[in-house]
């Protein structure tokens, strides 16, 4: 009961996002072993004890905003697909261009925590949840079919989720210069016709 009034209670979200921005903030200005507690509740104009009412230190905050990252991304990806979004649609890139949506809508949030190399854990998250994504649908669309044409399940789950994440970060650090339809579109494009293919 308690864990959920805290998840609803508009002043603990607001509380939490105020330190969120100004961590996001400081990562933007400094190194990430400059930052300290007494920093980010100063940039967040709240106090030291607000800040530890919330969190037990910075590497606790930043699991749980990875948390929250994941979560957010999780609901995003199966309400699409619970709607029927990915029906009414080609396969499952409608839903990728959903999550780049996502991603550029809060662009300042994830060019600092994906875009730099100084938060992987916001990274090796978000790559367990592409990965534990991609492996459910392969396993629910594509199994035999990759069977079939003599492709071990695990490396194919490897390998397009890990292109797939550094599609995402280079874009990220590139200032994203193409929409999020052009790139769902484009990695459909490479995916389907083979543009790595050697012969």
């Amino acid at each position: 009961m308690e864990n959920r009034k805290q998840a609803t209670d508009p002043r603990i979200i607001r509380t939490r996002q105020l330190i969120r921005d100004a961590f996001v903030e400081l990562l933007q200005e400094m190194e990430i072993e400059k930052i300290t507690v007494n920093r980010i509740a100063e940039r967040a104009t709240i106090n030291r004890v607000t800040f530890y009412l919330h969190y037990r230190d910075i590497p606790d905050m930043m699991d749980k905003m990875a948390d929250e990252m994941t979560d957010k991304l999780s609901q995003l990806l199966n309400g699409a697909a619970d709607i029927g979004y990915i029906h009414q649609h080609e396969g499952e890139w409608p839903l990728l261009e959903k999550l780049l949506e996502h991603i550029a809508e809060n662009s300042k949030f994830y060019k600092v925590v994906l875009g730099s190399r100084r938060t992987p854990i916001f990274t090796e998250r978000l790559l367990r949840l592409l990965t534990e994504n991609i492996t459910d649908r392969i396993e629910r669309l594509g199994g035999d079919k990759l069977t079939k044409a003599g492709i071990q399940k695990d490396i194919a789950i490897w390998y397009t989720s890990s292109a797939l994440i550094g599609t995402i970060v280079s874009w990220l650090r590139k200032d994203m210069p193409y929409s999020p339809r052009y790139l769902a579109e484009q990695f459909k494009l490479i995916r389907t016709n083979g543009a790595f293919r050697t012969k």
